[in-house]
Parts: C-alpha cells; structure tokens; sequence
C-alpha cells in the first residue's frame, strides 16, 4: 500500500496561480526540488537532476552517515545601461534534495559533473556487493 497525499480542494490552486503569476517571464525561482532519475546499473548507481541555469560552481553535495545532500543557493544580479534606460535583473534561486545512501554504495568514490543542464552523480557499488560471475563446478 502507497500513501499519497492528495488536494482535492480546487480554491487554494486557483488563489495561488491568481496571485503569483510570473508576468515578466524568469521571475519564477525554484518553489519545487528538482527532477531527478535514479539508475541503477550491475556496478553502480547513477543520479540526474535537471538544472539549467547553473554552473558547476553553484552546487553543494556532501555525504554524511550515509546521506547524499545536494543543494545551492545562488543570487545574481545584472544591470544593463543604455542611453535612455537601465535594466536591473535580480535571480535568486535555491534547491536542497537529500538521499539516504544503501550499504552497497562506495561513498569515497562517488562522482558529479555538471553538463548542459544536467547534474550527473555516478555513485559506485562496493566490491563485496558486484554480482559475482556464473561459475562450473564440477562433480567429484
């Protein structure tokens, strides 16, 4: 049995889209996690979260008692000056996903990179925990 929390009530919806919409276009910050994918492969694990809009330098991701964090917090303004106006844009956004680790996974040798708006960890199993290869054995 799954427990999932649903919102049948139709008001709270329409007075939220009423009264946040983003009017100008990229004023909307990250109110949600991120999508993520999980894979998981004979060898290893695989994690990719869409972000686009970062660099490689905005993340955060440290392991901790067998938990993965991922986060940032990034605020950049721009100002623009022409002859007859000035354009100011502020963009502030903030994200934190955690994930509880499974025994098998390696946390000394886990890997990130960061790549045309995907986040990419590749978090290897450990030795003892690889599929072992089919093996013959003979009758004596």
């Amino acid at each position: 049995m799954s427990l999932v929390k649903r919102n049948n009530l139709m008001l709270p919806n329409l007075m939220s889209e009423f009264f946040t919409p983003d009017w100008f276009g990229g004023m909307e910050t990250y109110k949600n996690v991120p999508a993520v994918n999980i894979i998981e492969n004979d060898k290893d694990f695989a994690l990719e979260l869409a972000l686009p809009g970062f660099v490689k330098e905005d993340f955060n991701i440290e392991v901790d008692n067998d938990v993965l964090t991922i986060s940032s917090e990034v605020e950049r303004e721009t100002e623009a000056k022409e002859d007859n106006y000035t354009r100011r844009e502020f963009r502030k956004a903030s994200f934190k996903r955690a994930f509880t680790l499974p025994e098998t996974v390696n946390t000394d040798t886990i890997n990130a990179a960061y790549e045309n708006g995907i986040l990419r960890l590749t978090l290897p199993k450990k030795e003892e925990s690889l599929p072992k290869p089919k093996r013959l054995i003979q009758i004596g």
